[in-house]
């Protein structure tokens, strides 16, 4: 298992892995296809990151940081394949993502979530992440906001 920089060749892989979870828990937003539709765009031509999860060359998994106006970073579109749920690879994305925020001089990490992902809270929790107010969202699904400062 390897984790990697995205390539124009994983997007069909990180929109596929981010429509599998989405679509499973809730609805594909139009902010969701927005950026699947155009990762390169709308991540990485912004000054973002995007890490992709390889086991045999393969892409099993995934993450994106987009670059926010406060020098912080929102971890977003971070999912592992249903077959490697609990493997402990959410938990290595996770850390190449607070590792990818330090190298780029990040303020701190933020990310929107659910209440009802028990497992991803957890980890979130586990890495540092504590909860913040609500706030303004274009995500319906998001009920839950949260922090890792540097």
């Amino acid at each position: 298992m390897e984790i990697v920089e995205f390539e124009l060749a994983h997007a069909a892989a990180f929109k596929a892995l981010n429509e599998a979870w989405i679509g499973k828990y809730f609805a594909v937003e139009p902010k969701d296809r927005e950026v699947l539709d155009d990762p390169q765009g709308k991540i990485i031509a912004k000054g973002g990151r995007i890490l992709m999860a390889l086991q045999d060359g393969e892409p099993v998994g995934c993450a994106a940081l987009l670059k926010m106006s406060d020098g912080g970073y929102e971890v977003a579109k971070m999912t592992v394949s249903e077959s490697l749920r609990g493997s402990g690879l959410g938990r290595r994305l996770m850390q190449r993502c607070i590792d990818a925020g330090a190298e780029m001089g990040a303020s701190r990490l933020y990310l929107e979530t659910n209440s009802g992902l028990g497992p991803a809270l957890g980890l979130y929790r586990a890495m540092g992440f504590h909860d913040l107010a609500p706030v303004a969202t274009v995500y319906a699904r998001a009920d839950v906001f949260m922090e890792r400062p540097y």
